[in-house]
């Protein structure tokens, strides 16, 4: 493993295109929004905002002056009900806006917001950010080769993502790994053997234990474990294979420790060819709208010249296939990449017969 690798400290923010901007209308996740990313950016003051430890969460609490605050409030319940429900305006009554939290750390400087059902008194986060380029893709990707559905609304240069709900990687490696019971710690580790696979194939940066989460569910008598991306700012931008390979990060130390204490060799493979067919059947089923995605970001520019070049080195010496060398961009190298694995898939599915 190694400890050294570089990620770009600050990732340009890519505009949503003339063409992505129409796939994304056709698609239902263009929407006109009553407030946009720079409205919030007007708040008066901040308080920081401390975890139950009282560690520093890098979030503030943000403050808006009275005349604002009211229209601020009703436009982003909008939002949540475009989100979340149907748009309408009969559910407004029932919610109330109770934080605004803005985030400094990391490139998409969120806004996370913080509403409750005043029946009820349950609650649920959104958050907005800018609209990038490179967070739509990746976005997009997820929705249509991981496991999960995702939410999320683009207007102008203002993203709206839905909160993904579970154990923040980091902390669960921290405080509840060694807890684990042995077939638990097993099937954890088959988990990060396959959620390691899917971001290569998609080419998904960055995945280091802050960026994913652990999302636990009880199925009769056990716990089956899920790892599930939250960050999706390097779809497709670095130049390092490696950056698209979880378990070369640091941060994934102990769970690439427990995929070598209780994963076989043969059973890594074997579910490294899971992941892949798995992939390339949601393929089959996104076949149309995957395909409209690529053509936009086949057109699009999402990186620098400089990781395009590597990348298609890098993935050519691992595949050994001559299409990617072939490649001009970000958006074709990751379309070849699909289609290695596709064809792979199509090739043992013939020979079956």
């Amino acid at each position: 493993m190694s400890n050294d690798l570089k990620i770009s400290k600050k990732k340009p923010t890519y505009p949503i295109s003339e063409k992505l901007d129409a796939y994304l209308f056709k698609y239902r996740r263009n929407i006109d929004l009553p407030i946009l990313y720079s409205d919030l950016l007007r708040f008066q003051g901040s308080i920081v905002v401390y975890d139950k430890n009282d560690v520093d969460t890098l979030w503030v609490r943000v403050f808006y002056n009275e005349f604002e605050r009211e229209e601020i409030d009703s436009s982003l319940k909008q939002v949540y009900s475009s989100l979340i429900s149907d748009g309408g305006t009969w559910i407004l009554k029932y919610l109330n806006v109770d934080a605004i939290d803005f985030c400094t750390f990391g490139n998409s400087k969120p806004f996370r917001i913080k509403v409750r059902n005043i029946l009820n008194d349950n609650f649920t986060h959104f958050y907005v950010k800018t609209a990038d380029a490179s967070r739509v893709y990746g976005l997009e990707l997820e929705q249509m080769l991981s496991p999960y559905q995702i939410n999320f609304l683009v207007c102008k240069d203002t993203l709206i993502e839905e909160h993904i709900a579970g154990i923040p990687g980091d902390e669960f490696i921290k405080n509840m790994l060694p807890d684990c019971s042995p077939s638990e710690k097993a099937q954890i580790a088959k988990e990060f053997v396959k959620f390691n696979e899917r971001c290569l194939i998609r080419l998904l940066g960055d995945m280091r234990s802050y960026n994913y989460v652990i999302v636990p569910t009880h199925d009769f008598d056990h716990v089956v474990f899920k790892i599930r991306a939250i960050d999706f700012d390097q779809q497709s931008f670095e130049g390092n294979l490696k950056i698209y390979r979880p378990q070369f990060f640091k941060e994934n130390f102990k769970m690439v420790e427990l995929v070598r204490q209780k994963i076989q060799h043969e059973s890594i493979d074997q579910y490294k060819v899971e992941e892949r067919s798995i992939v390339a059947k949601r393929m089959l089923s996104y076949h149309t709208r995957l395909n409209a995605l690529l053509d936009c970001m086949e057109a699009d520019e999402i990186s620098l010249p400089k990781h395009i070049e590597r990348l298609k080195e890098d993935i050519y010496n691992y595949t050994m296939d001559l299409n990617f060398r072939k490649s001009k961009n970000m958006g074709e190298i990751l379309k070849n990449a699909l289609d290695f694995v596709r064809r792979n898939y199509e090739d043992v599915s013939l020979k079956r017969f």
